[in-house]
């Protein structure tokens, strides 16, 4: 044994003794602090705007800025649609709104044409725009500071049976509707991963210790989370699911070690001692590679990949500091507990599942070898929504309901605001006639659209000159028919600009949901090759520390990688659209969280290749891992399908179903694929790995 080796022995046997000599005090701290986070996680704020993450330097995110400095009233942010009403019951209800405190504006027909003369005579583009079949749409703007009052006091005014949406909608309803579907994620997954963990070990009570160990990890990370004052709600909602599934697997891999000690003969505290230096190597590089994956997202431009990134960074840092401390007090503090309530155990013998495993092998490999070409190009073609507009759009909801109603009635609708330097009437006059001209704008407020450009500003109310001209710039504020699911909405924005330059070159500043969405779609698409060539470097080089061999990192990465192109292909042959922020999230989460089975499942071969031939070693680990990789798959499968079902947020709905997933195949590749992989390059690991000590047969001496 090499002497490094014995010295880390040393330094665990001390530290486990520790741990075991002042398990009581270990137990209070933990204990005290998770209930101080309890406390402290109701402070921390939730950020469901994807505007506010755009890089500082992006061209909406200056827009909004120079917009909030040279005018008092924001653009347009909801539409309001009434059934069945004449037009003096329409004008009773816009005057209802128009009185609700935070309505800044509201605009219907009466402000695009004379109601007060024949409909007949009123152009029919401008009648379908506002008064459709006897429906009325309104056009709001609400001071999103007081979103809370306002979009309640609008619905009791219009009813439940009636319409609304847009950003100002969303931005109060949408905190309401993830933070109780997150308890339901949480009531739902807590009970079935309890059952998961019964049917895989053999005490009613080891169960409760591993979700008291991770309940106290993730309380832990909720209140600490107060450091960043505010997190994102992709990072709120997923992060307690994400943290309880991908930190199971390090309990259940010492208590599974702790077990078999146990079974072996060994007295309680030694069996803890030894299984704590047994575990500790493949527990650490697991939480590491799954930090490193995290932590690759805080490379990106796109704020909510350093928001997710630093506080699941976090999260597995406190998974890993409650196994290795909190839980190994725990477990010798009730071990009686664990004793007294002993059953059969109800998952079978791996030995025949190890054997078939073995027979199939090859033609396994040859499938997914098969399979692999066409993942990897169907990935890399997904279709994708890169902003906000389509993550609420489920009939799930009202919120969803009401959008869909609005939409398949008058059409989609995108305010884009184009500020431009204001001093040359003739430029604004033809700049304006440009963009009425395009056939999808519905409509364009402007100062020489308004009032013309015969009348001086200084004769017109303050308040109508300053919702149009500021110090600096001339507001139009521009209405698209436009979503981003239309396949050209990407042109259509680039048109608009295109204009604004044609008369003002760079000086124009535009901003809008599309106009964030395309910046959107520059940032992140950039991020992701970025993102990910770093997450498998950092995972790379923890394998490579940990085994020091330059033949098992590729092997294990490949085979998570190949997991992940399969998943992300899935969605490209079903013809479906990702969110692109969870389809770039999955592939660091899915390499950092499932690389753990492979850890796992290599570290056991090693050890039995040491004293056996490899046909037997890979059965033999088959035999003894399956059970703790399907425990660890299983949980975070049940978790992502929880929260893909539960959720009516569409980026975190298709998360879910993609982790859930994703460990799945991550499973099935380690499984039924490694030990094909690490028997055929068995000769290579052995000459590329630094202190490999293989089984070899001696030969037999001849007489």
């Amino acid at each position: 044994m090499p002497a490094n080796a014995g010295r880390w022995e040393q330094k665990m046997e001390r530290y486990t003794q520790f741990l075991l000599r002042h398990k009581k005090l270990i137990i209070g701290v933990f204990v005290l602090g998770a209930l101080l986070c309890a406390v402290l996680s109701g402070l921390v704020g939730v950020n469901y705007d994807f505007a506010d993450y755009l890089p500082d330097k992006s061209a909406s995110t200056r827009a909004l800025e120079v917009m909030e400095d040279e005018y008092s009233q924001s653009v347009p942010n909801m539409r309001v649609l009434v059934y069945d009403v004449t037009i003096p019951q329409a004008l009773a209800v816009k005057a209802q709104i128009a009185a609700v405190d935070g309505v800044e504006e509201i605009n219907w027909l009466d402000d695009a044409a004379d109601i007060y003369e024949p409909l007949e005579t009123v152009e029919q583009k401008i009648t379908d725009d506002w008064y459709k079949d006897g429906n009325a749409l309104f056009s709001v703007t609400v001071d999103e500071a007081k979103g809370e009052s306002v979009i309640p006091a609008v619905r009791q005014i219009i009813g439940g049976e009636n319409c609304m949406e847009g950003s100002a909608v969303t931005s109060v309803l949408a905190p309401v509707n993830t933070s109780r579907e997150v308890q339901q994620i949480m009531l739902l997954a807590v009970p079935i991963i309890f059952v998961i963990l019964i049917l895989t070990t053999d005490s009613w009570f080891e169960p409760v210790l591993f979700m008291i160990t991770i309940g106290v990890a993730i309380l832990l990370n909720r209140g600490t989370n107060l450091m960043f004052g505010t997190i994102s709600f992709v990072t709120n909602a997923a992060g307690s699911v994400l943290q309880l599934a991908v930190s199971m697997d390090y309990s259940i891999f010492l208590l599974h070690r702790f077990a078999e000690n146990r079974s072996s003969g060994l007295p309680v505290e030694k069996a803890m001692t030894e299984a704590v230096q047994q575990s500790v190597g493949s527990i650490l590089s697991s939480g590491l590679t799954t930090v490193t994956g995290f932590l690759a997202l805080v490379l990106m431009r796109f704020k909510i990949g350093p928001d997710m990134g630093w506080v699941m960074s976090k999260a597995i840092g406190f998974s890993l500091l409650s196994v290795l401390c909190f839980l190994p007090a725990l477990a010798i503090a009730t071990y009686r507990l664990i004793d007294r309530t002993q059953h059969r155990s109800f998952v079978p013998k791996f030995d025949k599942f190890a054997a078939v495993v073995m027979k199939i092998r090859f033609p396994v490999l040859a499938l997914i070898v098969l399979l692999l070409p066409a993942s990897f190009l169907g990935q890399q073609n997904n279709d994708f929504f890169y902003g906000g507009s389509e993550v609420y759009s489920t009939e799930a909801t009202q919120m969803g309901r009401d959008m869909q109603a609005i939409n398949s009635m008058y059409g989609p609708s995108n305010p884009v605001v184009l500020m431009v330097p204001k001093g040359d009437m003739e430029k604004e006059i033809s700049m304006n006639e440009e963009l009425k001209k395009l056939d999808y704008v519905t409509s364009v407020v402007s100062y020489v659209n308004s009032v013309g450009n015969t009348i001086p500003d200084s004769f017109l109310p303050t308040e109508t000159v300053s919702k149009l001209y500021s110090a600096h710039y001339s507001r139009f504020i521009i209405t698209l028919e436009a979503a981003e699911k239309d396949a050209d909405w990407y042109e259509k924005i680039n048109d608009i600009r295109n204009i604004g330059e044609k008369y003002y070159g760079d000086k124009i500043q535009y901003a809008g949901n599309l106009v964030s969405t395309e910046d959107l779609k520059t940032t992140i698409t950039q991020d992701n090759a970025r993102v990910n060539f770093l997450a498998i470097a950092f995972v790379f080089l923890i394998l490579l520390v940990n085994f020091k061999s330059l033949t098992l990192p590729v092997i294990l990465t490949l085979v998570i990688e190949s997991s992940i192109w399969i998943n992300l292909g899935i969605p490209y042959f079903q013809g479906q659209t990702l969110f692109y922020i969870g389809y770039l999230i999955i592939s660091t989460v899915q390499l950092g969280a499932t690389i753990d089975y492979a850890i796992l499942f290599s570290d056991r071969y090693m050890e039995f290749r040491r004293v056996m031939p490899g046909k037997e070693a890979a059965r033999e680990t088959l035999r003894v891992c399956t059970v703790s990789i399907l425990t660890s798959a299983a949980v975070l499968t049940l978790a992502g399908v929880i929260l893909g079902k539960v959720s009516t947020n569409g980026v975190l709905s298709q998360l879910g179903i993609l982790i859930g997933r994703g460990a799945a195949l991550s499973f099935v590749l380690v499984i039924f694929v490694l030990p094909t992989l690490l028997l055929l390059f068995d000769g290579v690991i052995r000459k590329t790995t630094l202190h490999c000590r293989f089984y070899r047969a001696e030969p037999e001496k001849k007489d």
